[in-house]
């Protein structure tokens, strides 16, 4: 009995060594990460035979193009209404119409000639600080709507603020109109697509994204969609950092007051949030053919006056658009680059473009909670803003809540607001979408909320960091050895 044990026994032990070699192949030889991602998964897997083997298969594997979310290849291929057909090419005019385009064209053409995305310049931009001014104006807008209501959260929450959203969306289906909602699995991990029965009944459709198998285990827990966004008519969008739930309208004691930054468009715009929902929308349903005509869409132009380009990412990306754009706006700036980021943990490229502009002089301000939700990442954080410090950066630390704000300014005339943290999870992992905002008035009013929350902020000096205790230091530099995979 005790030899069968002991021959059981040394067949797991190998069965676990030969598991940890093959998948230390595939991480070197077959995904090709970066040199970063490629150690740290390393270090798991040998610091953790078994359970690291169960890490990787739930966190580890990367979503490829022939599966999952292929359909999305077509985004190069939309119908010729959207965007317009004089749009199909560089349209050099749209730069040379607009002084602010004009003066940063490397980063408008840059997404021209790589993800066939245009500005629309007819675009009215609201700017909202929390939950309480994004909601009041969601419902308003809800209640006016004649046709359809498309929402798209990675958070839905069955509380008090999901079961008000969900039963002003059954009266607007009660009455005609199509509602079509998509979350994500793991973000709303507390929703069940029975919240939402009776707004099914009356036509409502209702899907959920990489939804997980039998409820306990997800083969895509790595890839989320984090995007946040609604559009109603086709005529006006929100999108931005918050999603919902109480938490969003600072209900939640461990937060407090809960500080972010979402945007309404109306405009042309629209029609570029709406693309993104559609080519969501139809993976996550399963349907065959992208079928456009379906949905909404504006015609018409709008009065607005500001410049807007909308940008996604993803895994299915060739390249990282998100962090290319912050990158380009960054070394794009002559004078200062303020930054709000509830998580910042940046790659080399990133962190090299951020030094180099703070020796070439520019004032680079990065605001971050002085709050953490996720104990590693908050670490890792506070390792990464300290290290910029040395080179003039000034860090801020959010003191009056949870700071949720994902927006940046450079020198208050161009701007950035989305969905996408400062971190390898946004820039490489999850679905996310920003918009950048060629507009001095809209840059004005954001640089204005970061000057008034540096009012409720304290300031993290090159002394202070230094002078850290030495639990803090080995806490970052743990949290920073596994940031490439936080």
């Amino acid at each position: 009995m005790y030899s069968e044990l002991t021959n059981m026994y040394t067949f797991v032990i190998y069965f676990v060594m030969i598991g940890n070699i093959f998948l230390t192949g595939v991480v070197i030889f077959n995904e090709k990460r970066e040199t970063g991602s490629t150690w740290a998964w390393l270090l798991v897997l040998i610091l953790l035979p078994l359970a690291g083997l169960l890490i990787y298969l739930v966190f580890g594997r990367q979503l490829r193009h022939k599966n999952s979310y292929a359909k999305l290849g077509q985004e190069r291929r939309l119908p010729p209404s959207i965007p317009n057909e004089k749009r199909k090419r560089i349209d050099q005019t749209i730069v040379d119409g607009h002084h602010l385009l004009k003066k940063y064209s490397k980063i408008y053409l840059m997404y021209v000639t790589s993800f066939n995305t245009f500005a629309s310049l007819d675009n009215e931009v609201i700017i909202f600080r929390d939950g309480h001014e994004k909601f009041d104006a969601l419902f308003q807008d809800i209640r006016k709507a004649k046709k359809e209501i498309n929402i798209q959260y990675y958070t839905i929450q069955p509380d008090e603020l999901g079961k008000k959203l969900r039963d002003s969306l059954i009266k607007k289906a009660m009455n005609g109109v199509k509602i079509r909602i998509l979350y994500d699995e793991i973000g709303s991990r507390r929703m069940n697509r029975s919240f939402f029965k009776e707004l099914m009944i009356y036509g409502g459709e209702v899907h959920v994204f990489f939804p997980s198998f039998l409820k306990f285990f997800n083969f895509h827990l790595n890839n989320r969609n984090h995007r946040k966004a609604c559009i109603i008519d086709g005529s006006v969008a929100y999108i931005g950092g918050l999603n919902i739930g109480n938490e969003y309208l600072g209900l939640n004691t461990k937060y407090g007051y809960w500080r972010d930054t979402h945007l309404r468009i109306k405009g042309e715009a629209v029609n570029h949030i709406q693309q993104a929902f559609i080519l969501d929308w139809y993976q996550t349903s399963k349907q065959q053919d992208l079928r456009f005509d379906e949905f909404s869409f504006r015609n018409e132009k709008h009065n607005g006056n500001s410049p807007v380009q909308v940008i996604t990412s993803g895994p299915y990306s060739e390249t990282e658009h998100l962090k290319n754009m912050y990158i380009q706006l960054i070394m794009s700036a002559k004078e200062s680059v303020y930054i709000q980021t509830p998580y910042f943990i940046p790659d080399p490229s990133f962190l090299d473009a951020c030094k180099i502009a703070l020796l070439a002089g520019v004032d680079i301000r990065i605001m971050i909670p002085n709050k953490d939700d996720k104990l590693l990442v908050y670490w890792a954080t506070r390792s990464y803003v300290g290290e910029l410090l040395a080179y003039g950066a000034r860090i801020l630390l959010y003191e009056k809540g949870f700071l949720h704000a994902k927006a940046i300014v450079v020198d208050q005339e161009i701007a950035s607001v989305g969905s996408a943290n400062i971190d390898v999870r946004s820039f490489k992992l999850n679905f996310e979408m920003n918009t950048i905002i060629y507009d001095k008035e809209v840059s004005n009013e954001l640089y204005h909320l970061f000057m008034k929350d540096s009012q409720v902020s304290s300031e993290l000096t090159i002394n202070k960091f230094r002078e850290r205790s030495f639990p803090n230091k080995c806490m970052e530099a743990i949290s920073r050895l596994f940031s490439p995979i936080l």
